[in-house]
């Protein structure tokens, strides 16, 4: 997202769409995304404006394009629709944005004030509907209160708790004027030491005493720490405290996976090699997660015993079921913080907190269990070459071996395209980035949330692995991806359907009439001159698939590469989890 342009003091607008175009325009966004009902006003009012608007087929899937943008771009995203059944289409990515903490403002038609009550077309109390799902939502019923409404909601969406909100412009204002009094607000400045307030505040300071008397430390970075540890903090702090590193599903990419204290992700996700990490810790300090079920799976976590230290800016993301002090703050502050207090001696001349010696046994188990992860992957690998296999870990070493550094992989969370969650079969990190599902894992959030992804970074290849069940959930807009020039790779792992469904139909061990996968049914694809699609049935072909695919990439269009995989192909620590113990993923 560009930086805010200046704006004059007073100003008056012919319509409320205008008004919007020029709030869009102080804030530097340069894409929205949406299908606009009946008023579309809207379009002739960016007209004049060098923003972009992605005409959407789906309001589902501009609402994931609009999360992808604010996750790709570290700003806000914006999806207009209108009112009734295209605000309910949208619920899904409310949902998933809300639970991922994705910075997104949704701009909604309603019925008029004159309007309500009377049966009018589409009417629906819309507000009761989004206020569950919205970090704040208003309807504006004045012309007059509009301008105050959008910086609101750039406010809340751009440097509040991250999450969705929701602006609704009801038809009678659609033909009024919009005088704007003053100046349009700039965003909030989040000040670096917001979190240093939890570090020296009473109970706080046996929370600092408890990190650095810690002998086996294990560091969990979530998704909360996105875009908070750009210079390296968490690198610093683990080495500092010598720390075993986890990153939680939607943590990933936060923390330079290359680093060797990290073993991998937590919970469900955690390999094999790095459960004893877990089983021996002292301390787990939980860094901007929620601790979902998904990252707390009893496998890949610590003992009930083990005292968790969480910091999360906002205190209903804190959770009360482990014992542990608990901070409200920045967690990138709160870090910071123990950071300097923790150094021999503080710039200020007064002595830090003695911090425990470095455990060698500890290191040497981390080291021990990251060179056990990376060594199971690279059997299991060698095994699927000299079985001639064309297994989901050879389509990602082959991504790996072709796109190189500066690729962002765009995660479903479904039974095979899990593989990706399981280091090191991909590895994030600074010049590799991942966006992932909310532990809500809404089916098609990345397959769609991939394009928005693409257009926030435009020098980057951005790969979607998805399955061909989420996959089905974007093709009404491949259309849309494809006329918009967003070169997204689509890697489609095709079993037939719903993988993770029919594997559960199948551990009940007995026959039924209802299957879940049909192999043969063809993958909906549209045929489009900007579009490029391709199926891989055999290991040999898959090299020279991938790179056919980025060279389509390359000229701005849109691949589609169908790789056609077994369903027995899933990792050991997925294949050992019962249907009745597991969390549930999407499909």
């Amino acid at each position: 997202m560009m930086g805010p342009n200046p704006a004059a003091a007073q100003r008056t607008y012919g319509t409320v769409w205008d008004a919007v175009a020029d709030w869009l325009t102080h804030h530097g966004v340069p894409v929205v995304f949406g299908l606009p009902g009946d008023d579309v006003g809207v379009l002739p009012a960016l007209e004049s404006t060098d923003i972009r608007m992605v005409l959407c087929r789906d309001q589902r899937n501009a609402m994931f394009m609009a999360a992808g943008y604010a996750l790709g771009a570290g700003g806000f995203g914006v999806c207009i629709v209108g009112k009734g059944p295209a605000l309910t289409n949208t619920m899904t990515g409310l949902l998933e944005a809300r639970s991922g903490g994705v910075p997104l403002v949704l701009i909604a038609g309603g019925t008029g004030a004159d309007r309500r009550g009377s049966g009018a077309f589409q009417e629906l109390d819309q507000l009761a509907l989004v206020q569950p799902l919205v970090t704040w939502a208003h309807r504006v019923d004045d012309p007059a209160r509009l301008a105050a409404t959008l910086d609101k909601a750039a406010c809340v969406a751009g440097a509040g708790v991250p999450g969705p909100v929701y602006v609704e412009i009801p038809d009678h204002l659609l033909s009024d004027e919009v005088t704007r009094t003053r100046p349009w607000s700039e965003l909030p400045v989040r000040l670096p030491g917001a979190g240093l307030p939890a570090v020296v505040g009473a109970g706080s300071a046996r929370t600092l005493d408890a990190v650095a008397t810690s002998r086996r430390p294990v560091l969990l970075v979530g998704g909360g720490m996105r875009g908070r540890n750009a210079d390296g903090l968490l690198e610093r702090f683990a080495h500092r405290i010598g720390a075993a590193v986890f990153a939680t599903a939607s943590g990933r990419g936060v923390f330079d996976e290359s680093h060797p204290a990290f073993c991998g992700l937590a919970g469900l996700y955690t390999p094999r090699p790095a459960r004893p990490l877990w089983r021996d810790a002292d301390l787990v300090i939980a860094a901007g997660s929620r601790l979902e079920e998904t990252a707390t799976y009893p496998v890949g976590f610590a003992d009930p015993d083990v005292p968790v230290v969480q910091i999360n800016i906002d205190a209903a993301g804190l959770s009360c079921e482990f014992a542990g002090p608990k901070l409200v703050g920045d967690a990138a502050g709160v870090i910071r913080g123990w950071l300097d207090r923790l150094d021999e001696s503080r710039p200020d001349g007064s002595p830090g907190v003695p911090a425990a010696a470095r455990d060698p046994a500890w290191q040497a188990m981390t080291s021990e269990a990251r060179a056990g992860v990376h060594a199971a992957a690279k059997a299991r690998l060698a095994d699927d070459v000299a079985a001639g296999r064309l297994s989901v870990a050879r389509v990602l070493a082959e991504l790996d071996h072709a796109l190189g550094p500066g690729r962002i992989l765009v995660q479903e969370n479904g039974l095979q395209d899990m593989w990706s969650y399981f280091f090191p079969y991909w590895t994030c990190g600074p010049d590799s980035g991942c966006v992932v599902p909310s532990e809500q894992t809404s089916l098609g959030f990345g397959a769609a949330a991939a394009a928005g992804v693409a257009l926030a970074s435009p020098d980057r290849v951005v790969v979607a692995l998805v399955g061909d069940g989420a996959f089905t959930m974007v093709a009404n807009d491949l259309v849309t991806i494809a006329r918009e020039h967003i070169p997204v790779l689509y890697v489609v792992l095709r079993n037939g359907g719903y993988g993770w469904l029919q594997r559960q139909l199948d551990d009940r061990g007995s026959g039924t009439r209802f299957r879940f996968l049909h192999p043969d049914e063809d993958l909906p694809v549209p045929g489009h001159r900007n579009l490029h699609h391709a199926v891989v049935a055999d290991a040999a072909a898959l090299r020279p698939a991938v790179q056919e695919a980025l060279v389509a990439c390359g000229t701005g269009r849109v691949a589609v590469l169908e790789v056609v995989v077994d369903l027995d192909d899933i990792t050991e620590e997925i294949a050992e989890l019962s249907d009745d113990s597991a969390p549930k993923t999407s499909f």
